[in-house]
């Protein structure tokens, strides 16, 4: 059995810190002593601009990045804002993957999306079905910036050894979830549509 992973000498920088995953990452980070976590907010650092994601890394001299910031929405944000959110989740993935290796930063985290396969994959899904067709139509522009990502750690992991690992969430809810419909995922707009049918 390996030894467990010793928390306190590292610095973890996790983007999108403030947003409903990224608190419950900073919570467990907390929880298990990490050395130093620092989860700036939009305000402090664009990621949508390379200066300010240079800036960033050199504020926080990371051994660890966590990169979770994302513009997200449910589907009414993806019928309204498609072009937004390619552009901007392309753009903050981008950066990072790229500082992160001009910094030799030991590993990143980075965060896929569902969004990403195929309209009709085979289920249960499977790693292989990513390349097996077009996204749904709806959230194709975000799941096709988030898929990128993959493709960029790949070939960075090919050509100079970036440590970059990728995972993809069935899907996420639970406590501080988002439930206006306008914004809202499939569970916590189930979830608001059987609470206002009760009431």
């Amino acid at each position: 059995m390996s030894e467990p992973f010793d928390w306190a000498d590292r610095r973890v920088l996790v983007t999108g810190g403030s947003g409903f995953l990224g608190r419950a990452v900073c919570a467990v980070l907390g929880a298990r002593n990490a050395g130093m976590v620092v989860a700036p907010s939009s305000t402090e650092y664009d990621l949508r601009h390379p200066d300010q994601v240079a800036a960033m890394f050199a504020d926080a001299q990371p051994d660890l990045v966590i990169h979770l910031a994302a513009r997200v929405g449910g589907i009414g944000a993806n019928q309204a804002r498609p072009s937004d959110l390619y552009v901007e989740n392309l753009l903050m993935g981008t950066y990072i993957i790229e500082e992160a290796r001009r910094h030799d930063t030991p590993k990143v985290v980075l965060v896929g999306t569902v969004c990403s396969y195929p309209k009709e994959p085979p289920v249960p899904f499977k790693e292989e079905s990513l390349w097996q067709g077009y996204p749904e139509e709806t959230n194709a522009p975000y799941g096709i910036a988030k898929l990128a990502h993959l493709v960029h750690a790949q070939s960075n992991r090919a050509q100079y050894g970036q440590n970059c690992v990728y995972l993809i969430p069935t899907n996420l809810y639970g406590p501080g979830d988002k439930f206006h419909p306008a914004v809202s995922h499939v569970i916590p707009a189930l979830i608001k549509k059987c609470v206002d049918a009760k009431e």
